[in-house]
């Protein structure tokens, strides 16, 4: 880790919670192109070092970034096509029709039509470029040095010629293929496949210029890491020993949590759960690759649903509901010291570790130094409770509220009488502009780090919320209009950034 970004982990700093396709702008979804860059620009003329996102990989079914096709690649619904132009594999004669998109959501279906026959028409004029032209030698590298591109290229062109249809109900020699079948599909689907290759590399071409420009201007990125994998996913696909699945790929027991804040019957996610006496064996190598790779992607990574790594909650795979599963010993304390060992002593994580947390979860997370997540909205639900800023440590990050709450206007709007009444007490306020009174506390707290949602910052209800854990439908769709991050809202944000030392 190179010093400045070391000085940074060891300073107080804020930041701001937004996916990137919740960014403004005319192509239906935000994306790597311009706004990005004037997103950066917002952060650093309002004090802010982090911006910190959710997975960045392709999304599958109800487009949540925590179910997707890989837990490797890139989403290309990221792909800017304003940045294709400048690479001339589009022209502006190619964007002069675009449809005409809702400004507040993201409607997926009509943003992948549009895109994908983009990326189609930029591929095109990429197929007719010389050999020695420098995209393509950049292309060429990028195959050549990707290890798990052509197995993921593989899966997806063989998704798209069925239409999408889930890898279990594919014919067998595209489910189960040979290693000689394996040949027959790659000629087979040749283009296709070259297809997927170059969206991979145009999203990791445009990523990782932009997080070059972020730290260029002291912005970091904190990515984040799904703890499960998709059932449908080229990871099952390409390497089913590594989860606890049949024969054929089906799952044997699921992944989930049992009752919590967001649900009285527990969450039945339906990930495949690992087979982690497999990946001991192999000395966690394909975690390790995982996380080497987000940490390329990313300044500092979030390893979501972290008490899964101490123990889990196993619920058959017939269940038909949370309540039916039971605690399972996670990989605990060697997958860390494996992580250290092959990756390095220094590693910027965070654990996200909510949820049921135990005396061992906390010692596990505390054993390796690693910081854990605050939330300012938890804090007024108990008496004392572990969340309040008094009870913070320093080696922490305090959020006003993460992307599966409600945000902090809501959460008051909704709350008891009696919590209401103690976080006017708490933040001395009459509630007037309660997400102001939130992200005060949040920056005047003890934490290392203080991240603050977009739509906190912006003062918005219930109705704009990322996500309502256990709802299927309608979540991951927010979106900023263009300018609602208006230069008051910046000059306002960091005046209480630089009041609170941060």
């Amino acid at each position: 880790m190179n010093e400045k970004k070391q000085k940074l982990l060891d300073r107080r700093i804020a930041g701001i919670l937004m996916h990137p396709t919740s960014l403004p702008g005319v192509f239906g979804i935000g994306d790597l192109g311009p706004e990005s860059y004037a997103f950066v620009d917002f952060l650093k003329k309002s004090g802010q070092h982090i911006w910190q996102t959710l997975p960045l990989g392709p999304t599958g079914a109800n487009n949540c970034p925590y179910q997707c096709f890989s837990s490797f690649a890139g989403q290309p619904l990221l792909v800017s096509p304003d940045l294709l132009v400048k690479d001339e594999l589009l022209t502006e004669k190619d964007l002069e029709n675009v449809p005409h998109f809702p400004e507040d959501h993201v409607d997926y279906d009509a943003v992948t039509a549009y895109k994908t026959e983009l990326f189609h028409k930029a591929f095109d004029r990429f197929r007719a470029l010389e050999e020695e032209d420098a995209l393509v030698v950049l292309f060429q590298e990028f195959c050549d040095n990707t290890e798990w591109l052509d197995d993921y290229a593989m899966f997806m062109a063989i998704k798209a010629s069925k239409h999408g249809l889930h890898w279990l109900n594919w014919e067998k020699k595209y489910r189960k293929p040979t290693k000689t079948q394996k040949k027959v599909i790659a000629r087979e689907l040749e283009e296709e496949i070259l297809f997927e290759k170059f969206i991979q590399w145009l999203f990791f071409k445009q990523w990782m210029d932009l997080k070059a420009y972020a730290n260029e201007n002291d912005v970091y990125l904190v990515g984040d890491i799904p703890i499960f994998v998709s059932p449908d996913s080229a990871d099952v696909w390409t390497e089913p020993k590594l989860f606890q699945v049949d024969s054929d790929g089906f799952p044997k027991v699921v992944a989930g949590v049992p009752p919590d804040y967001f649900s009285e019957t527990g969450q039945l996610w339906g990930n495949p759960l690992y087979n982690w006496k497999y990946h001991k064996k192999n000395n966690y190598d394909w975690w390790m690759k995982r996380i080497k790779v987000q940490l390329e992607l990313s300044d500092i990574v979030r390893i979501d649903h972290f008490r899964g790594l101490e123990s889990y909650w196993e619920i058959p795979a017939d269940a038909k509901t949370a309540l039916e599963g039971s605690w399972k010993p996670g990989p605990r304390a060697e997958f860390f010291q494996t992580m250290i060992d092959t990756l390095g002593d220094d590693l910027p994580i965070i654990a996200e570790d909510l949820g049921i947390i135990t005396e061992e979860v906390c010692a596990l997370r505390d054993q390796f130094n690693l910081p854990g997540m605050k939330i300012l909205q938890f804090a007024f639900e108990d008496d004392n409770s572990s969340y309040l800023p008094y009870n913070q440590t320093f080696n922490c990050i305090c959020y006003t509220g993460t992307h599966d709450n409600d945000t902090s206007v809501g959460w008051y709007n909704n709350a008891t009488e009696k919590q209401k009444d103690k976080v006017r007490r708490y933040m001395n306020t009459d509630a007037s502009a309660i997400h102001w009174d939130f992200i005060r506390t949040c920056h005047g707290s003890p934490a290392k780090i203080a991240i603050v949602p977009v739509q906190d910052l912006l003062g918005q209800g219930s109705e704009y919320r990322m996500n309502i854990p256990g709802v299927a439908e309608g979540n991951w769709a927010y979106r900023l209009k263009k300018n609602q991050l208006n230069e008051g809202i910046g000059a306002y944000l960091k005046s209480i950034t630089e009041l609170y030392g941060r």
